[in-house]
């Protein structure tokens, strides 16, 4: 069973300008999840799949590099045409879609999600944080009543997903494009697992957990 991770990279960030190779902790950011891949025992290739070519020379060492149609690089261009693309140029039967705005996504968190859906067991998995705090949604209380609030170990915890990695098998893509299938398996991630990258401020709380040595790395 062949498994292949794709790390989709658009060197025109609009929100961190050069965010996916811009110096974290002396390195590309980008660097950070494709050295987990690349070192996970059960993915077998790793790429990036990005239109600039010259992006080629900064990739770690067997990390693959497969260029993709400019016009995949447009602020209006959906995920799942990136998927589609790349799912159409490279065979496997397990994708792991990964982002490099999730730097600190650990090795043993993507091997154990691969496995279980390797397993058969589950037809997809993806990475979430776990959040147990009053939550709102469209202007009403989610996991609470306001009538009798509850103490905060006691609420409802809420799932959110997280952009460091999901695990799919081919016929999840094919059969109903999607990258959740209908048996997931959540991987819960902890705080430092869950950092997304997506704005200025967050770049900086990830400077300050690499300088922490909180990093895991």
């Amino acid at each position: 069973m062949k498994t292949v991770a794709f790390v989709p990279i658009r060197l025109n960030s609009r929100r961190v300008e050069g965010k996916n190779l811009r110096l974290l902790g002396g390195r590309p950011l980008m660097t950070y999840i494709l050295d987990t891949l690349r070192d996970c025992e059960r993915i077998d290739e790793t790429y990036v799949y990005c239109s600039d070519p010259d992006i080629a020379r900064h990739l770690p060492d067997g990390v693959k590099f497969l260029r993709r149609d400019p016009a995949l690089d447009s602020d209006s261009t959906l995920g799942e045409e990136i998927y589609d693309a790349f799912t159409r140029e490279v065979d496997a039967d397990i994708y792991v879609l990964a982002h490099a705005t999730s730097p600190f996504i650990r090795r043993a968190t993507v091997d154990d999600a691969v496995a279980r859906v390797g397993s058969g067991e589950y037809d997809s998995a993806f990475s979430a944080e776990r959040i147990q705090t009053f939550a709102w949604y469209e202007g009403r209380t989610l996991n609470y009543s306001p009538e009798r609030v509850p103490r905060t170990q006691d609420l409802e915890p809420v799932f959110v997903e997280t952009s460091a990695f999901f695990v799919f098998r081919r016929e999840v893509w094919r059969d109903m494009r999607r990258r959740i299938g209908l048996r997931p398996y959540m991987a819960v991630t902890d705080r430092i697992e869950s950092m997304d990258i997506d704005y200025p401020d967050d770049f900086r709380l990830a400077e300050a957990i690499v300088a922490a040595g909180l990093d895991g790395k």
